[in-house]
């Protein structure tokens, strides 16, 4: 179905040729960036790099809370379109977050389901063999749910009731041992 993605001891995950995901600090590691050949870094967090990208690398910041009220679906087509105009061009994008946990896997899975033509859950599946403390807030699932249900007429995965609140189903199984805060 798809290349399975990589984890170096870089802290940035290869989730396809082209596209690399981390937290902040790896995306901050000029040398990590410059030994993956990453030509764009895609930072959605709050706060911008603490030291400046090479001149040859695109650096774009998208100020999003990671919120569950946050509108990151308004950048759901520009991200997905932007890292497929670097591959596209061989070039090598990197999506990060403050953990690389929530905004950033969130916005990979957009690409995914995009460019790649496969499901949400699929997309959720894939990210989290290179990156598996992902875990978007609830707010983003909404979101990626509702964006899956445009562009494929219906959804893989769901919201559902909880002890822990609304989540997706398919982390149904782990939140029945779970209580709530």
């Amino acid at each position: 179905m798809h290349k399975s993605g990589s984890v170096g001891l870089s802290g940035l995950c290869q989730v396809t040729e082209h596209l690399f995901l981390s937290n902040a600090a790896a995306a901050n590691d000029a040398s990590q960036v410059a030994e993956s050949n990453i030509t764009c870094i895609i930072n959605v967090s709050e706060t911008k790099h603490r030291t400046t990208p090479p001149l040859d690398v695109e650096y774009i910041h998208i100020p999003i809370p990671d919120s569950p009220m946050s509108p990151l679906s308004e950048c759901f087509d520009q991200v997905a379109d932007k890292i497929q105009f670097y591959a596209n061009k061989n070039g090598r994008t990197l999506v990060h977050c403050n953990a690389g946990v929530s905004r950033s896997t969130a916005l990979c899975m957009v690409y995914l389901m995009k460019y790649h033509a496969v499901s949400l859950l699929e997309a959720h599946t894939w990210i989290k063999k290179c990156r598996p403390m992902t875990r978007p807030n609830s707010g983003f699932w909404r979101q990626l749910i509702r964006y899956e249900s445009e562009i494929r007429g219906s959804a893989s995965v769901h919201m559902v009731s909880s002890s822990v609140g609304d989540i997706p189903d398919i982390y149904e199984d782990e939140s029945r041992n779970m209580t709530p805060l």
